[in-house]
């Protein structure tokens, strides 16, 4: 499993931060987890958010800074890419990742890393924050990206 050994993150209030939460289009069953995860850990944590959708993840970078760059305290980019038969996973899964990775550095803006890499749907539905799910990788982005943007405002960033 893949949680094992993760830390448990307290969400901390919030309140007066604003997050946008970058979601795929692709397998909209588990999309649908990792926001409602996201939308429960804002909520919990007394942050307004913006839903903002985009094809895939391979657009989740360029959406992501364009959101790092219009005044969001985090992002939180969500999507889901399921291994295939042709090496377009490991180029989808490392063009998403580099780029968040970019963004965050470029920008100083979190960015909440919710971008599931699976070898099939059932590992990518046991992590999407549903009823059967045994992870919530939607919540522990968001939290993820509050407890930084958090940290980075009390260190003067």
């Amino acid at each position: 499993m893949s949680g094992l050994g993760s830390p448990q993150l307290e969400l901390p209030n919030a309140a007066g931060l604003r997050i946008a939460i970058v979601a795929a289009a692709w397998h909209e069953q588990v999309m649908a987890g990792l926001i409602a995860g996201a939308v429960r850990a804002t909520a919990a944590a007394g942050v307004s958010y913006e839903l903002v959708r985009v094809p895939g993840a391979f657009e989740l970078p360029i959406m992501a800074q364009h959101c790092a760059r219009g005044g969001f305290d985090a992002v939180v980019a969500l999507g889901v890419v399921i291994r295939g038969g042709t090496p377009h996973f490991e180029y989808v899964c490392r063009a998403a990742t580099d780029g968040l990775t970019r963004v965050a550095l470029d920008t100083a803006v979190p960015i909440g890393f919710g971008l599931l890499t699976c070898d099939d749907e059932a590992q990518a539905l046991s992590r999407a924050g549903l009823p059967d799910s045994v992870e919530d990788k939607g919540y522990e982005a968001t939290a993820a990206a509050l407890v930084t943007a958090l940290a980075l405002r009390s260190a003067g960033a």
